[in-house]
């Protein structure tokens, strides 16, 4: 529990930024299969996750 209260910011930064990611594979996507992250609902999902992980992290305060 100590885990998830530590990093409550950055956890729900993954799940929304991988959640995005997938969003947008869905409704926009690649038509032709070349894009390297978007022709693909993982990679968008993971590109998602690690763009929110890093944006929500900076927000943090540091004591």
């Amino acid at each position: 529990m100590n885990f998830i209260s530590k990093y409550k910011l950055s956890l729900m930064g993954i799940a929304i930024g991988a959640a995005g990611g997938y969003a947008y594979y869905h409704f926009v996507g690649c038509a032709s299969g070349t894009c390297p992250i978007t022709s693909h609902p993982l990679n968008s999902s993971a590109y998602g996750a690690l763009m929110g992980g890093l944006l929500f992290t900076s927000f943090k305060k540091e004591n």
